[in-house]
């Protein structure tokens, strides 16, 4: 093996290692996002996973008579603190295609590092590249699947934190046409600004109150919306009215933010159903708007956390079909 294929190996390596540094730290801070509890050990078990892969080209580093960089544990928590206080101002779905981008890099890298260890006839750093290269493409695929889930409509394996909530909303209402009167609009904005307890407040103090800040919005959400579907067809505005009907109810396809009621769900006497009865039906349904309302409605409810679980699964294996992953 020539010098300069060990330097190109070792550089590769030090990239790769740093880079995992950065994808432990990302994967710590999105279990406080995680919507079930499995997904949420999943995510713990990712990244101790990526521990352990970490620890791995540590010791091929060493092997090759390189000393891997001792800040690059710190330099990948920086750079994760970094991505995660600016990610709170991007829309939910812009951070996630920041976590595909990095396991991409990783995924590519790790192919390159394999041709690199067959050139150079190093069996076992081909080997780690394998399973570097497997465990990058489960990761691709997961994350891909999530925003399949958020593009249907949720509900994602992660949750939104309360400002990517508002930026995502704040967006959509951007780009979506809608005529009618100014003062109509002004009535309805501040008829949702000034529902007690205000949007503002609640998301000031959503970031520290956990699932009881979680429900309180909605709850408001479901007032203001409603109020503010009212005065759209006081206005004459029954498109605007009925989409915001649909964003209320969760029938649309964008992200549930309300609670619909008893009678509005797909499964009939969903009420009068215990948790393996429950599942067997949410296992039934086709369509992404369906599961998002079980789902808004379970957690409002219930909150089963089983019942919860089958719906994301469901809605997992429909997402995976759209993506083509199979």
């Amino acid at each position: 093996m020539s010098t300069s294929d060990t330097a190109t190996l070792l550089t590769q390596l030090r990239t790769i290692l740093d880079l995992t540094n950065t994808e432990i730290q990302i994967a710590e801070t999105r279990v406080a996002q995680a919507r079930t509890e499995a997904v949420r050990r999943e995510l713990l078990e990712n990244a101790e996973n990526a521990r352990g892969r970490a620890e791995a080209i540590d010791a091929a580093i060493r092997d090759l008579g390189g000393i891997p960089e001792l800040i690059g544990p710190f330099l990948g928590r920086a750079a994760a603190a970094v991505k995660t206080v600016v990610e709170q101002a991007q829309p939910f779905d812009e951070a996630l295609l920041g976590d595909l981008a990095l396991e991409h890099q990783l995924l590519d890298r790790a192919r390159y590092i394999k041709a690199l260890a067959t050139t150079a006839g190093r069996k076992d750093i081909e080997n780690l590249a394998f399973r570097l290269i497997t465990a990058h493409q489960a990761t691709v695929d997961w994350l891909t699947t999530v925003l399949a889930e958020d593009a249907l409509g949720g509900p994602a394996a992660l949750r939104r934190t309360p400002l990517q909530a508002a930026t995502g909303t704040a967006v959509r209402l951007i780009n979506v046409p809608v005529s009618w009167s100014a003062r109509g609009l002004d009535r309805a904005l501040d008829t949702v600004r000034t529902t007690p307890p205000s949007l503002e407040e609640l998301l000031s103090r959503g970031a520290h109150a956990g699932d009881v800040a979680v429900k309180t919005l909605t709850a408001s959400r479901d007032a203001a919306l409603e109020t503010a579907e009212r005065v759209s067809r006081q206005q004459g505005a029954e498109g605007v009215a009925d989409a915001l009907r649909s964003v209320r109810t969760g029938t649309g396809t964008g992200t549930a933010t309300g609670v619909p009621e008893s009678g509005e769900l797909p499964i009939e006497d969903f009420d009068e159903l215990n948790v393996s009865q429950a599942v067997a039906a949410v296992k039934e349904l086709t369509d992404p708007a369906d599961v998002r309302a079980i789902v808004a409605y379970e957690e409002a409810n219930k909150n089963r956390h089983g019942v919860v679980s089958a719906a994301q699964t469901r809605l997992a294996a429909i997402a995976k079909e759209v993506a083509g992953i199979s």
